[in-house]
């Protein structure tokens, strides 16, 4: 970054609460200043970048496109830095922890065991969004995020908490002994997708197939899909961990297999972590590996 070409801190400051405020009086209230030194300091960010940000005239506020673009920057980068304070200084010790994370993992994996976790700290306000969408992690907002995939996502911390194979199955009374040569075969059966992804549809396509018409297709929440699989409602598409006990009890078929560097991952923000962020992360990583050890055994 060239730091001497940047504005000086005090103008940008200036302009994100005029741009809050709506007005050079209401911003010199915010920042305890007079109305003509909110507005002096806009004259010289305006000089210095050689653009108009306000349009005057009239009694009321109004940006310019190049204003309006420079104050969501601005007002962005000081809420982000204004949270990032809190939390390295510890003033947002007392903030829920928030998590993102797939339905599917939340109701099959997360929740029967997130009872030991409040035991143990049952002062912790902990918001769960369970959502199939790709969120983002940003200061105040979501802290921990758990995704499937390889694990190839930019500017955020990765760590792998157990690979685990994508495979199709479907219960015995819907597609019986039959042996499928040919992955397309199974657009002949009904089929069911996690509400908000393509994974099954995907699926079909990349193997050479479209859905047929006429043998159903149900969108459902993924708490959902397991149940729907087993009772015959259709072909579905999900990681083997979730359906490796309905394999084995003969409640599903396994189909097909793949994707075997695939996985679930823990995901957080660079830099300093709130401490509640850091306990979950230990608790969750022992987690995994308490399964692990239970998993051998059974070996």
């Amino acid at each position: 970054m060239d730091w001497l070409r940047f504005p000086p801190l005090s103008a940008l400051r200036a302009f994100a609460a005029l741009a809050e405020a709506g007005s050079a009086v209401q911003a010199g209230k915010l920042l305890n200043v007079s109305h003509a030194a909110i507005s002096q300091q806009l004259r010289q960010l305006e000089d210095r970048l050689g653009v108009a940000l306000v349009e005057r005239g009239g009694r009321s506020l109004r940006l310019t496109e190049d204003g309006s673009r420079l104050a969501d920057a601005v007002l962005k980068g000081f809420a982000e830095m204004e949270q990032v304070i809190a939390e390295v200084t510890g003033r947002d010790d007392d903030r829920p922890l928030q998590l993102s994370l797939t339905p599917t993992f939340a109701s099959n994996w997360l929740m029967p065991r997130l009872v030991g976790y409040r035991r143990r700290h049952p002062e912790t306000e902990i918001l769960l969004n369970p959502t199939p969408q790709l969120v983002k992690l940003t200061p105040g907002g979501i802290d921990v995020a758990i995704r499937y995939g390889r694990g190839d996502w930019p500017g955020v911390d990765v760590e792998l908490m157990f690979l685990t194979p994508q495979v199709v199955v479907a219960s015995p009374e819907l597609v019986g002994d039959r042996e499928f040569r040919h992955k397309s075969e199974l657009a002949e059966f009904p089929w069911l997708q996690e509400l908000g992804t393509t994974e099954s549809s995907d699926w079909l396509r990349r193997n050479g197939a479209t859905h047929l018409k006429g043998v159903g297709w149900i969108d459902v929440p993924g708490n959902l899909l397991l149940e729907g699989a087993r009772t015959g409602q259709g072909v579905m598409v999900t990681a083997r961990h979730f359906a490796e006990e309905d394999i084995q009890a003969g409640r599903l078929r396994l189909l097909f297999e793949e994707d075997y560097d695939k996985g679930y991952f823990l995901v957080t923000r660079p830099g300093v972590q709130r401490p509640l962020v850091k306990e979950f992360r230990k608790w969750l990583l022992r987690e995994v590996a308490d399964q692990e050890e239970k998993d051998k055994s059974k070996m």
